[in-house]
């Protein structure tokens, strides 16, 4: 969910969405289906969306009425930071929007409030909600068990965002390839003089710890479901995580900004999602024909994570065949190649990155690829407190160069009592 994600405004805003209200306050409560939008039957929709992006959709909310003249569709923008709040008190009064954004990170939360209905019916009335339309790593970030409770609707991945030309200089025609050609290409950039480097690793950045362990081929989890964070394949990957900051290839505490620093080449390779295309191309023109992206490196492979944004229907909804109809318009591939082309946020159906604009541009194709092999975190309520947990034990780790072993046995033991 980090840093991205958005949806809809449009035809009208109300003072009663405002205040919390959405669904059909006569019936609160009520889990049928309710009011499927039929010709001859008149049904407001109340969808909410996050961040500021959602203040972009009306056009697309307008081409649905088009098409339902009699479905209303009612959007309130929520700021993300106010949106989890504003859901859990939807969630106590069983009184909340219809449709809902979910970010890929709050669906287990609130799958496991049973907050968010099974679409699995809906499945079958429309294709365009077909799990084989989207990216598996997408569709799974959707599934609470085996129950889909969030479609796909647009996706972000990380990649590896480098400085062409100071590779170049160091013997690298093109990005590294594995982690042994990553760490050597990051020591040869380090060693071209003082207060330059050659990666930047974000220690606060929760993902990459989990992200570089999967490439491993670690197992987050027992047959049984018992945490397995200290297993010697995840040891190895945060062992050569620290690695790059114990070598002096990766600056521990520098404080700059990543454009600027990619710009003057102090930190000339780092991994990042896309909406760091537009900043760079904005930020730093001068190196517009010296940098480029590329798929992760590998080591058993090159799983990246994904993030992004789902659509969910509200579990108190009166009017839940209506709402999938909506979230059935908005997973077309040409739905979403619209809303990109609004709001940058890339679709995730993978028919739309068949389109021209996707197949031939050469940060899309990239990213296209990699979402290939992207995955989201595990669909689980506390995943979450496990995250903040491994923060904490790995700043003691690339800090102080502690044992990684030892620390990663003390985070599994904590992450074992979180999911008790």
């Amino acid at each position: 969910m980090k840093k991205t994600f958005a949806m809809i405004t449009t035809v009208a805003l109300t003072a009663g969405l405002l205040a919390g209200c959405g669904a059909d306050n006569k019936n609160e409560g009520s889990t049928n289906t309710g009011n499927g939008g039929s010709a001859n039957e008149k049904v407001t929709l109340n969808v909410w969306g996050m961040g500021e992006e959602a203040k972009t959709l009306p056009k697309l909310a307008e081409e649905f009425t088009k098409e339902n003249p009699n479905i209303t569709i009612n959007v309130q923008a929520l700021p993300w930071a106010q949106g989890h709040e504003k859901l859990l008190t939807a969630i106590a009064s069983k009184k909340g929007p219809d449709v809902i954004q979910m970010g890929t990170s709050w669906i287990p939360e609130f799958a496991e409030a049973g907050a968010l209905a099974d679409l699995t019916p809906y499945i079958e009335q429309y294709e365009e909600l077909n799990p084989e339309n989207f990216y598996s790593g997408a569709v799974e970030a959707g599934k609470s068990g085996d129950k889909y409770v969030g479609s796909p609707w647009y996706v972000e991945t990380r990649v590896l965002y480098y400085r062409t030309d100071l590779l170049k200089e160091v013997g690298y025609d093109a990005a590294p390839q594995t982690w042994e050609e990553l760490s050597d290409a990051a020591q040869k950039l380090a060693a071209r003089g003082e207060g330059k480097y050659g990666i930047s690793i974000d220690p606060k950045e929760e993902s990459l710890g989990f992200m570089f362990s999967r490439q491993n081929g670690a197992e987050w989890f027992t047959a049984d479901g018992q945490p397995n964070f200290s297993d010697d394949k995840f040891v190895e990957a945060v062992e050569y995580i620290n690695s790059f900051y114990q070598n002096g290839s990766a600056p521990k505490d520098l404080g700059l900004d990543i454009v600027p620093a990619f710009k003057e080449g102090i930190l000339p390779i780092f991994i990042s999602g896309p909406w760091m295309i537009k900043l760079i191309q904005d930020q730093a023109p001068e190196i517009n024909d010296k940098w480029a992206i590329a798929v992760l490196p590998k080591k058993e492979n090159n799983i990246s994570l994904l993030g992004g944004s789902n659509l969910s229907i509200f579990e108190y909804s009166t009017n839940k065949d209506a709402a999938a109809k909506f979230i059935a318009f908005m997973s077309k591939p040409e739905t979403q190649m619209k809303w990109m082309e609004h709001t940058s946020s890339l679709p995730a159906a993978t028919a739309a990155w068949e389109n021209d604009t996707l197949k031939n541009d050469p940060f899309y194709k990239v990213i296209g690829e990699q979402l290939n092999a992207a995955q989201p975190m595990p669909v689980i309520a506390e995943w979450t407190k496990i995250n903040q947990s491994y923060l904490k034990h790995f700043e003691v780790i690339y800090r102080s160069n502690a044992d990684v072993k030892k620390e990663l046995e003390a985070f599994n033991e904590e992450a074992a009592k979180i999911l008790k």
